[in-house]
Parts: C-alpha cells; structure tokens; sequence
C-alpha cells in the first residue's frame, strides 16, 4: 500500500480489525518503527478527533508529527494547472507538496468539498493534487468524498460489540442545520460493503447516496422499517447528492430517539448536535458507544501509520 486514501485501499478488512485490536492493547509495541519519521499532518478545515488522534498515533509508533493549519497560516495554494497566479493564491501545490515531501516522511491531508461543485468535489482535487506531486505517502484525513480513517474505526467498533454472527448495521440520515458533507457516508458504506453484516440504508427520499457509492445496498425512505431488528444504527447528516449539496428536507421526525433504536447500539462520528440528530435519552444511556468509537481512531491511524512505515 503507498497510499491510503480510501477504504478501498485495505485488502482484507477483516485481518486490518484483528492487526488493530492487537495494537489497542499494547499501542506502544512499535513505538521504534518511526524513530526519526516525520507526519505532517496538514489541515485545510478544523479538527479535533482527526487531528488528536492521528498526532497519537504518529507519538505511539515513535514518530514526530508537525500539524499545520493551511487554509490560515500558509501561503494560498494554487490546484489549476496553467494559472496565471496574479490573484490570491501565492503557491503552487507542485511546489508545495514537493517542499513538504522534504520535511515529511508521511503527509496527512484534511480538506472539505464546497458542496457547490459535484464535478470538481468528485474529483478530489486537492488530495490528488498532494498524491501527484508529493514525494511520500499521503492518508486521507477526511476528503471532499471519502473519511478512511473514520470507516475504519467504524469497522472496528463494531466488530467489538458485535454478538451475532451477521449483525444488522443501519446507516441512518437525520436532520441538521446546515448542509454537511457525503464523505462519513461513503466511507461507511464502502466498509460495510467489506464486512459480513446485514446492511441497509435510512434517508429521505432526495437524499440518496451516490449510486456509485451505494452500489446494490438497500436504501429505506421508511426510518422505522429500516431500524427493525437493528444491531448498530450509524447515524450522520448529509446534505443531498441529486441536488447537489442542498438541504431540502429539514424533517425533525428523523431524529434518533430511544423509542426507535430499540435494543441497537448508537454510532455517530461526532461531534453530534443534541436533541437535533439524536436526543440525549440516547446518548446517555448504553445505547451509546461514540465515545468508544472516537477512541479506536487512534488505532486506526495506528494501523494506517505501521503499514505505510513497513511499507517503506
């Protein structure tokens, strides 16, 4: 793997969960496989989970990472080739990404979509810019279509609390308010798609997915049939794919409520907004396993780390 910068990127899922409950239990196995290694670690959009726990995961595999906030503290980047840069960009990624590669022997990349352009959003411009002009590996910290690291975790969160064999794994929509990003989705779908779990999807209509990304999974317009005889329900707002990064249905009857989980566990990425995607009767109750599942970010990283470092 030189690369990881989508969940497509793991071979076998399975093996990957197994290697990174191994790591959980003793994160400091490996902490001389990135003595005098650098992470960069550069962030175009805020962070907490992402950027803490991939900094821990760096310093548990001996590793010394530099975080960066771009879109602030760096010089304006230039994506087009052929510009004429007499406007408000001030660097070329060409030069950029090559600079970085100096110092870094891994780059880790954070940037959102606009959400107003599908075609260049889809193209992932800005991660495939570091990819094509960076000398080293780059992961995927979150990108204007995909969040690996995030499905990962996911992945192995749910393997831990399964107790069944093939268990039922719901991804839910829910309102919020403002227009959010596809990136979590996808990602999970795509994990899900890897794994040995009975899935299906809840949104309204108007808000499917990418049927590329979907692919043959179920998709309900139904919340409640949907939830019926659920093991986990993934729950994360998006805005619509069809009509391209708008919010065109509000409906707070598809908040996550104790009377709809049942006997489920809740997942969500976080941060969550409360009483608006999910109510707190929920949250703070065992239903919830989210603060379990932002600890096995670390490891996910962990994981992603040691394998592009024994990768060389």
């Amino acid at each position: 793997m030189k690369h990881y910068t989508s969940i497509t990127d793991i071979d076998d899922i399975n093996a990957w969960i197994e290697e990174a409950k191994k790591l959980k239990q003793n994160p400091l196995a490996d902490n001389a496989l990135g003595k005098n290694k650098t992470l960069g670690l550069l962030f175009f959009n805020s962070s907490l989970r992402t950027r803490l726990s991939t900094q821990k995961a760096a310093l548990n595999l001996g590793m010394n990472p530099i975080v960066m906030n771009v879109s602030g503290d760096a010089w304006g980047l230039e994506f087009e080739d052929g510009t004429v840069m007499n406007g408000s960009t001030a660097e070329h990624i060409k030069e950029a990404a090559a600079v970085v590669s100096q110092y870094c022997d891994i780059i880790a990349v954070r940037a959102f979509p606009s959400l107003t352009d599908k075609e260049k959003d889809e193209s992932e411009q800005v991660l495939n810019a570091f990819k094509q002009y960076a000398a080293v590996p780059i992961v995927n910290m979150e990108s204007a279509t995909g969040h690996p690291l995030q499905a990962l975790t996911d992945a192995i969160t749910i393997s831990e609390h399964t107790k069944v064999k093939r268990p039922k794994v719901v991804l839910s929509w829910a309102p919020h308010i403002k227009a959010l990003p596809h990136a979590v989705g996808n990602s999970f779908v795509q994990a899900m798609q890897k794994m040995e779990v009975d899935f299906v999807i809840a949104n309204p209509e108007g808000y499917d997915l990418s049927p590329e990304i979907t692919k043959d999974t179920p998709i309900y317009h139904n919340q409640e049939e949907a939830f019926k005889d659920a093991d986990f329900v993934y729950t994360k707002n998006w805005s619509s794919y069809e009509t391209y990064g708008k919010v065109i249905n509000t409906d707070t009857d598809w908040m996550i409520t104790k009377e709809k989980l049942g006997d489920a566990k809740f997942m969500h990425c976080l941060p969550v907004r409360r009483n608006v995607v999910v109510e707190d009767a929920v949250l703070d109750t065992d239903s919830s396993i989210v603060i379990e599942q932002a600890n096995n970010r670390t490891y996910a990283a962990q994981l992603v780390l040691k394998k592009l470092l024994e990768n060389g």
